[in-house]
C-alpha cells in the first residue's frame, strides 16, 4: 500500500507541479518516473537470486527502510530550495508609455539553478527502487509457498489489489494536499489585498507533505517485518502437495541434478536455463508491453485530462485516480478470483489472457472518438480578428504593449477566444467586481458573444482559460475504466503462470528475470516515451527572456490523442502476439505414476 501511495501516487500526482516549481519540461519528470525503475533493474536480479533460499522477511525489513529513506529524499527539494517566489508586482496590462515588467531582462545565467533539484529527484526514486525490488520478487513467492496452489492466484490477486488501493489513497490525499498552498502560508497578490487562489496559473500546491509523511509511516513498518519467521507454520506440507507443472524442456531435471543455486557461482547457469524457457520468455515480453502503456497512463492521464478537457490540476488528478486505481484493482482481483474458481492450469491461464488483452484493445479505440478539438487561441489556434499570424503572440493590436512570453496569465475574451495573458489581449485597464478581476479596453478582444451590446461587456476579459465545449469526457472516462480492468486482468494470471512454468527452486529468481525486463521494456521506456510524445503535440512552449526553453503551456489535442493510442494500440497487438506464443511453445510435463508415488511418499514423511 505505501509503496503505492508514494511511486504510483503522489509521484504521479505532483508531477506538473514539480515541472512548474523547477522548471523542468515532460521528458524529464519523465526520466524522474523512469528512475525507479532503473534502480529495480539493477538489483532485480541479484535480490531475486540471493532471497530465494534466505530469511524473505527480514529482506522485507530493508525494502520498508529504503522505501521509507527513499520518501525523505524525494521530499528534500522543497525544504532547500527556499521559499517559491510567486512574484513581483506584475503588469500584466498593456503598457505603452514606456514602462516594462521589472524582469523584462536576460540574466547571465541560462539555466536556472532549480534545475539541478533534478538529481535530487532520481537519487529518492533510486532509493525507492531499492526497497521496491524485494516487495516484489521475494514477497509475491513467499505468498506462493505458503498457500495452496489452487489458491495461490486468489492471494497474489489481493496482494497486486492492495499495491494498487496505495496509489488510490496517494491520488486522493495527493489531490487534496495540491489544494494547500507550498509553503503553506498564502501571498497576497501584489496588485490588490486579495489572496492567491487556485484559479491563478501560477498556484503550486504542497506536493512535499505526502512523502513526509509516508517516510515516518513506512519505518514503523520494519519492526513487525523483523518478526516472521523464516516459514510460516505448514509451509512444508503444502509445497509437498504442489504437482508441478514446468514447462518441459529439461530445466527442472538440470536443477535438481545439479542442485542448482546453492551458491552464487550458480547464478550464471541459473539464468541461463530461464532464458532457454519460451514460455517463460514469450509471457516476459508480453507483460513488459503491457506496463509500457500502464506506466505511460499512469504518469501522464492526469496531465492528459488536464488539457483535453480543460480541468484544473488537482480535479484532473482526482479524476484519474478514481478511473486507474479501481479499474486496475478491480481487474486484478476478478482475474484472481477467476484462475482460481476455475482451477485453471497453465495453459488455461495463458488462453484466459489472449482474451482479456483482445478485449483492452477493442476499448483502446476510445481516443478516436472521445477526443477534443482546442478551444480559440489567439496567436496559437486563430489570429487576432484577423490580424497576425499563427504561433505568433503579437500582432498589430499589441505590438506597442512591450508583452512578455515568460508571464503566462491567460485570459479568456468576451469573444469566448483564449488569450495569453491580458498584456497581449491588449487590455488597458482592470476592475475588481465582486473581488472577482475583469480587463477592459482590450484592443485585440473581438466583438462579444454573449448576446449582450453593452459597452460595458463588448471589451471585457476574466483570468483564467476559456470553459471547454467538449462534453466528451463521461464517455471517455467509462471506456477507459474498462480498457484499464481488462488490461489488468492479465496481471495476476502472468505472475501465475511464470510461477508455474519454471522449476520450483527458481521461481523468486523468474519473477527478478521478469521484473528486469519489465523495467527494461516496459516501466522505464513508457513514461519517457509518453512524455516525448506529449511534448511532441505541444504548439506553445514557456520561453523566457533568454529564448529558454521551459514548460509547454499548450497543446494540440487532437494529436495528443492520436499519439497516445497509436502507443498503446501498437503495444496491445505485441502483447496478443506472445501471449499466443506462450501458448503454442507450453509443453506441460507428463504425469506418471512414479511422480504421483513420490508426491505421496513427501505428504506421508511430513
Amino acid at each position: 500500500i505505501f509503496v503505492g501511495i508514494v511511486v504510483n501516487g503522489l509521484i504521479n500526482i505532483s508531477i506538473s507541479t514539480i515541472e512548474k516549481r523547477y522548471e523542468l519540461n515532460s521528458s524529464l519528470t519523465g526520466l524522474i518516473s523512469a528512475s525507479y525503475d532503473i534502480s529495480f533493474c539493477l538489483l532485480s536480479l541479484f535480490v531475486s537470486y540471493l532471497g530465494e533460499r534466505g530469511h524473505k522477511p527480514r529482506w522485507l525489513a530493508f525494502s520498508a527502510f529504503m522505501l521509507g529513506l527513499g520518501s525523505l529524499v524525494f521530499s528534500l527539494p522543497h525544504f532547500s530550495s527556499g521559499k517559491y517566489q510567486y512574484g513581483g508586482k506584475i503588469e500584466d496590462t498593456c503598457q505603452t508609455a514606456g514602462t516594462t515588467f521589472a524582469n523584462a531582462t536576460c540574466s547571465t545565467s541560462t539555466n536556472s539553478p532549480l534545475r539541478k533539484y533534478l538529481y535530487v529527484f532520481i537519487l529518492g526514486q533510486l532509493l525507492l527502487g531499492v526497497g521496491g525490488t524485494p516487495l516484489y520478487t521475494l514477497g509475491t513467492s513467499f505468498i506462493d509457498d505458503s498457500v495452496p496452489k489452487h489458491k495461490s492466484s486468489l492471494y497474489i490477486g489481493v496482494g497486486y489489489a492492495m499495491s494498487l488501493l496505495g496509489p488510490a489513497i496517494g491520488y486522493v490525499l495527493g489531490g487534496q494536499l495540491l489544494q494547500v498552498y507550498i509553503d503553506i502560508q498564502i501571498p497576497k497578490r501584489q496588485d490588490t489585498t486579495t489572496k492567491v487562489d487556485q484559479d491563478d496559473p501560477r498556484w503550486l500546491g504542497a506536493w512535499w507533505i505526502g512523502f513526509l509523511a509516508c517516510f515516518f509511516a513506512i519505518w514503523l513498518l520494519i519492526i513487525p517485518f523483523s518478526c516472521f519467521p523464516k516459514h510460516l507454520p505448514g509451509t512444508a506440507k503444502i509445497q509437498a502437495e504442489k504437482i508441478p507443472e514446468t514447462h518441459d524442456d529439461g530445466g527442472q531435471v538440470l536443477v535438481e541434478t545439479n542442485d542448482i543455486g546453492q551458491s552464487f557461482k550458480d547464478f550464471p547457469m541459473a539464468l541461463l536455463i530461464l532464458l532457454r524457457n519460451p514460455v517463460l520468455m514469450s509471457l516476459i515480453v508480453a507483460s513488459s508491453s503491457e506496463a509500457l502503456v500502464a506506466t505511460g497512463f499512469a504518469t501522464f492521464l492526469p496531465k492528459f485530462i488536464e488539457n483535453q478537457f480543460g480541468k484544473s490540476s488537482s480535479f484532473s488528478a482526482t479524476l484519474g485516480g478514481l478511473v486507474l486505481i479501481p479499474g486496475a484493482a478491480l481487474g486484478q482481483v476478478i482475474s484472481g478470483v477467476l484462475v482460481s474458481k476455475r482451477k485453471m492450469d497453465c495453459k488455461g491461464i495463458i488462453k484466459f489472457m489472449i482474451g482479456t488483452c483482445s478485449v483492452a484493445l477493442i476499448l483502446n479505440t476510445v481516443f478516436l472518438f472521445a477526443k477534443c478539438g482546442n478551444e480559440p487561441f489567439a496567436g496559437v489556434s486563430e489570429t487576432y480578428n484577423g490580424t497576425g499570424t499563427l504561433y505568433n503572440l503579437t500582432a498589430p493590436c499589441n505590438a506597442n504593449c512591450r508583452c512578455l512570453r515568460s508571464v503566462y496569465y491567460p485570459v479568456c475574451g468576451s469573444d469566448e477566444v483564449q488569450y495569453f495573458s491580458p498584456c497581449f489581449a491588449g487590455c488597458a485597464s482592470y476592475l475588481f467586481n465582486n473581488m472577482k478581476k475583469t480587463y477592459h479596453n482590450c484592443s485585440c478582444i473581438g466583438k462579444s458573444k454573449r448576446g449582450n451590446g453593452s459597452e460595458d461587456f463588448l471589451y471585457e476579459a476574466v483570468p483564467g482559460k476559456c470553459p471547454t465545449q467538449c462534453k466528451f469526457l463521461p464517455l471517455f472516462l467509462t471506456f477507459f475504466f474498462f480498457a484499464v480492468v481488462f488490461t489488468f486482468m492479465s496481471t495476476t494470471p502472468t505472475t501465475v503462470a511464470i510461477l508455474r512454468c519454471v522449476p520450483d527452486k527458481q521461481r523468486s529468481f523468474a519473477l527478478g528475470v521478469q521484473l528486469l525486463f519489465l523495467r527494461l521494456l516496459g516501466t522505464i521506456p513508457g513514461p519517457i516515451l509518453f512524455g516525448v510524445a506529449i511534448d511532441n503535440s505541444c504548439t506553445l512552449w514557456d520561453i523566457d527572456e533568454c529564448e529558454t526553453k521551459g514548460a509547454c503551456w499548450v497543446y494540440d489535442n487532437e494529436r495528443m490523442a492520436y499519439l497516445l493510442m497509436g502507443i498503446s494500440a501498437a503495444c496491445k497487438i505485441v502483447t496478443i502476439i506472445f501471449v499466443v506464443m506462450a501458448v503454442y511453445f507450453y509443453k506441460p510435463p507428463p504425469l506418471t505414476k512414479a511422480l504421483r508415488q513420490k508426491t505421496s511418499e513427501k505428504i506421508s514423511a511430513i
